[in-house]
């Protein structure tokens, strides 16, 4: 296996950061503003891999499973075009009203309509076709998020699935805890690269971000 991720050091990390100048200061006040309470949110690298995959495929159309307070979104809606709709969908709506707080800060609240309900109740009913579909909610329901957002992607469409390598613990490198969830992940990556519907890889970005465009 030829892979010169064995070689990438914390300096080569932040080396690259450093070439962007800094996060703009809403992505920073709400990357702290989740920091203070631990609430999990993407990586930057992720925030950035989102973005650029939602501009280089033209989407317009969104659906994310999992909003948190917002921080993957505000990577989403800022690539959106003024005619793009990202619908987000979390139960916990004390989050995410926390998060419209910053997405109208950053310009694109107008963009996003949030869902307060659980992801496999509201994602049966949204009428496709969506672009670009990102996953990261609860990771033993991941495989039935998949099998509605595929469904609803069009022919040439991407979904993106955060958290694969689950620090580790999907891929061995950290010890099994043998959580509900670990096992899911690990069904879950063998399914997904192997999926029927998709063309998929898991990139070693982040946690591990899983890439599928529907054939």
């Amino acid at each position: 296996m030829r892979n010169a991720m064995d070689r990438i050091t914390r300096q080569d990390l932040e080396y690259l950061e450093s070439l962007h100048g800094g996060l703009p200061e809403v992505f920073s006040a709400l990357d702290a503003d989740g920091g203070r309470d631990d609430i999990p949110i993407v990586g930057t690298s992720v925030g950035r891999l989102l973005h650029m995959l939602v501009r280089a495929s033209g989407a317009r159309r969104v659906v994310e499973v999992g909003t948190a307070i917002g921080y993957s979104a505000l990577w989403i809606a800022t690539a959106l075009p003024r005619d793009g709709q990202l619908i987000t969908i979390d139960p916990d709506r004390e989050r995410t009203d926390r998060a419209r707080a910053f997405w109208d800060r950053a310009g694109v609240g107008d963009l996003i309509r949030v869902v307060n309900a659980p992801a496999l109740d509201v994602l049966p009913t949204l009428e496709g076709p969506f672009d670009f579909a990102f996953i990261d909610a609860l990771k033993h329901e991941y495989a039935g998020y998949l099998g509605h957002v595929v469904g609803r992607l069009r022919g040439g469409g991407t979904v993106a699935v955060d958290n694969l390598l689950w620090s580790g613990r999907t891929s061995g490198s950290a010890p099994d805890d043998g959580s509900t969830d670990t096992r899911a992940l690990k069904e879950f990556n063998a399914t997904f690269v192997a999926h029927r519907e998709l063309d998929a890889v898991i990139l070693p970005v982040g946690d591990g971000v899983g890439i599928g465009v529907k054939r």
